[in-house]
Order: structure tokens, then sequence, then C-alpha cells
């Protein structure tokens, strides 16, 4: 009897054994085909991009390189263009800004280029001229003199630039009440002060490769690197004079007051303008001719 109960549970033991292992078994999940463990996904990992992104973008570069008509160089100056305009003397009309205390020693630089049977020219003054003989008239009936301007009151623009001249706003405003002369004819409006010495022949050359129905300022930079720093390189000196074709100065002069008021911590009157005519989104074209000279700076060395 023993040996029945042992050898029944030795059989149930088996069977339990058996049913636990068997493949066929409800609890157990079959295991994995050989096929599916085997199987392998194409992936691309983050270096393999970057070598793929180089390889095409070095295959876009060959392509451009020799699918492009190649550029043909040019040395003309980007504001040079290359129509000549009809321009001459009698085109031009030059605002001399000076005062009445400097206006008589300065008459002999100014006859060195004006001529009144051939060029258009206006001396823009503070006040009526004090002449050491007693003939306050002089300037103005003097044949080899431009007629004198007396400029108009600019006591209420502001000027904040400590130890600077006031004056500068006068000098400044020489562009918009030259304009309002409405003289006819005209393609240019230069400007210099009352030493500056303009060869017009050549300045008339100049003018003629720009435009005046565009929008032009036409200058150049101070010798003082400094100068040119604080002015980005890019403002035409009023000591070597610059120029402003007609339909430009015709804008400016409508807005100059309004820009005098915004740019009252400037010290000289051309910064004034190289302002305003930057808020206008014009540019100076370069133009070495201009020469300024400061014999004040070059004293300092």
């Amino acid at each position: 009897m023993y040996e029945n109960r042992k050898r029944k549970h030795y059989t149930t033991t088996s069977t339990t054994g058996t049913t636990a292992s068997h493949p066929l078994s409800r609890n157990m999940q079959p295991p994995p085909t050989t096929a599916t463990t085997s199987k392998k996904t194409l992936t691309l990992t983050p270096s393999r991009l970057k070598d793929l992104l180089i390889i095409l973008s070095f295959l876009i570069i060959i392509y451009l390189l020799f699918s492009s008509p190649r550029p043909q160089l040019s040395l003309t100056p980007r504001t040079t263009p290359s129509t000549t305009y009809l321009t001459t003397r009698r085109h031009i009309v030059f605002s001399i800004a000076s005062s009445s205390t400097s206006f008589i020693h300065r008459q002999p630089y100014i006859r060195l280029w004006y001529n009144p049977t051939t060029t258009r020219a206006f001396a823009f003054l503070d006040r009526e001229v004090v002449d050491p003989t007693g003939n306050n008239n002089r300037s103005v009936i003097d044949p080899t003199l431009p007629p004198v301007i007396i400029s108009k009151d600019t006591s209420s623009f502001p000027y904040t630039f400590k130890g600077g001249l006031k004056s500068a706003i006068r000098v400044a405003r020489v562009v918009k009440e030259v304009v309002e002369l409405n003289e006819p004819d005209v393609d240019w409006f230069v400007f210099g002060d009352d030493d500056t010495v303009f060869f017009v022949e050549n300045l008339v050359t100049v003018l003629s490769k720009f435009d005046h129905n565009g929008w032009f300022y036409v200058g150049s930079n101070s010798e003082s690197y400094s100068q040119n720093v604080k002015n980005s390189f890019e403002m035409g000196f009023g000591g070597g004079g610059f120029a402003i074709s007609y339909s430009l100065a015709k804008v400016l002069a409508r807005v100059l007051d309004s820009c005098l008021v915004r740019y009252a911590h400037l010290y000289g009157s051309d910064a004034r303008i190289f302002s305003c005519l930057a808020e206008l989104g014009v540019g100076l074209s370069h133009e070495p001719g201009f020469h300024q000279v400061s014999f004040d700076y070059l004293l300092c060395w």
C-alpha cells in the first residue's frame, strides 16, 4: 500500500512537471522564430546623415561652379554711371556759406573761380557786410563777386553741442534757402565755404557722370581719419564742398527744418546735411576730387 501511494505520488509529480514544461501550454508564449530574430532595419544615425549632407552640398557646389557663367570683373567705381549727361557751367548753382565778418577777407578766394558771366553763385551771410572803408554795399554791387543773400533767422532752432557754433544751423539751412530761390534750369547745387576754391570745369566733368534726375549726394571724406570714423566714412565735408542733385535737393528742402530739430546735438552744418540725407536713404557718392583740408588740424602736428 505504501508502494502504491508512493507510485501515485510519483505519477502525479511527474505529470505536473510534464504539464508545466509542455510547449503547448496555455500559459507560455511560443519562442520567437529564427526569421524574426535575424530581421535587420536600416536606420540613419546622426553621423551618417551628416555625411550625406556634406556629399550633397559638395555636389551642389560643383554644379554651380561649372553651370553658372563667370562674372566679368569691372574696375569702374560703383558710383560712376556709364552714361554721360549733358551738364554745363550754367546748370550748376553754387551756394557759398560765409558771414559778415569773414566775407571781406575771403573775397580773393571766390574771385579765383567765380565768373559772373558763366557761373551762377550766391553768398549767404548772417547780416549785411561791414566794409572797413565804410561802404556797406560794396560786396553787393561788386561785379566780380556773387550776389549776397542774408540768411533767415534760425534762432528758434535748438543747438546743444557744447562749445560749438550755432551758426552751423544757418549754414545747413542754406540748402533749403537756395532751392527756394527757384532758379531756372538747375541740375546741381554745389555747397562750399567762402575759402573753398572750385575748379569749375573739372566739377562739370565729374557731375556729368551722374543723372541729376536721380538722388545723388556727391563729395569726399576728410583728411582726418578720426573725423571720418565719427561719420562712418560716408559724409561729404563742407570744406571741400559737396554737390546735391536738383531732384534730391527739392525733397531735402521740404524736410530740412524738421530734421535740423532732431540733430541739435551735432557740431557742424555738413554733419546735419549728411544725417538728413541718411534719413532719406541716400548715401555719399565718393569723388576724391573734393579735397577737404583743415589747416587748423594740420597745425596741431
